[in-house]
């Protein structure tokens, strides 16, 4: 049912563009989103009519006269009835206040086995009207220390226009992300866009050129044995979930989030 409402309202687009190299699970079905996978998101936040703040960086979660009192790196600190934390886990371990001590012992445990796996992804842009001159859209490449994935975005999400330059998105092998993981991002961009040289020779020079390091890419090992959430503490709410929960696609976050909704349905 999650699939038909994009579809029909065309945040989704099943993939019909060349994918060289990617491996087809029978019965599976691909989507792409024209607008960019933020515009899922963005399409939920609306349906919801939440107000929405971006930016705040959370520090500290404490308990504050039967309430959450959360703090932030700017700004004064904030009291909710419920707080839902969805970041990778490796940050909810690292918030500071009272969080700390009320993750017990065994939920530690289960949090800190849980492992992801990290890569840059780099973005080249090109001014309106380049040709970019290759057969397909995408191409997983699996004889590149460096690269891993090369899209040509506007051509897999299957919306090439003359008014709108080309972009082309590179995501590095998981080997590589981790051994650069804290390198100085502009020596790493250098060695991404050689390798890229090699791969396609005939690539034209970008008016711009974005990396952008993903410690937190894709889930390698989610919290064992769970129900796609862990409930930290219950008077007042404060509960987990996310990909950790259950598995880094569409359909893992869906899980989590029905799951989530449920639990958190059952405190109000």
């Amino acid at each position: 049912s999650f699939y038909e409402e994009l579809l029909s309202h065309g945040v989704l687009k099943p993939l019909t563009a060349p994918v060289e190299g990617m491996v087809v699970r029978e019965g599976s079905c691909n989507y792409v989103a024209p607008q960019g996978i933020s515009s899922v998101v963005k399409y939920y936040l609306k349906q919801s009519g939440a107000d929405v703040f971006y930016e705040q960086h959370v520090t500290h979660i404490s308990l504050r006269d039967g309430k959450w009192e959360v703090s932030r790196k700017v700004g004064p600190p904030e009291q909710f009835d419920i707080v839902i934390l969805t970041i990778p886990i490796p940050q909810i371990l690292q918030l500071q206040g009272d969080i700390v001590n009320i993750i017990n012992e065994s939920q530690k445990q289960q949090l800190e086995s849980v492992s992801y796996s990290s890569r840059y992804a780099l973005g080249l842009f090109y001014e309106a009207g380049t040709r970019i001159d290759v057969p397909w859209a995408a191409q997983y490449i699996t004889d590149n220390p460096c690269i891993r994935f090369i899209s040509i975005d506007n051509k897999k999400r299957n919306i090439e226009s003359p008014e709108v330059g080309p972009s082309l998105v590179v995501h590095t092998t998981v080997t590589f992300g981790s051994e650069y993981l804290d390198s100085d991002p502009a020596e790493v961009q250098q060695m991404i866009l050689s390798h890229l040289e090699r791969i396609v020779p005939s690539l034209p020079k970008p008016s711009s050129v974005k990396c952008h390091k993903w410690r937190y890419s894709q889930v390698t090992k989610a919290v064992p044995n769970c129900p796609g959430q862990m409930i930290l503490h219950t008077q007042p709410l404060l509960i987990c979930g996310g990909d950790g929960f259950t598995r880094s696609n569409f359909d893992g976050c869906i899980e989590s989030a029905m799951s989530l909704a449920e639990a958190v349905k059952s405190h109000l």
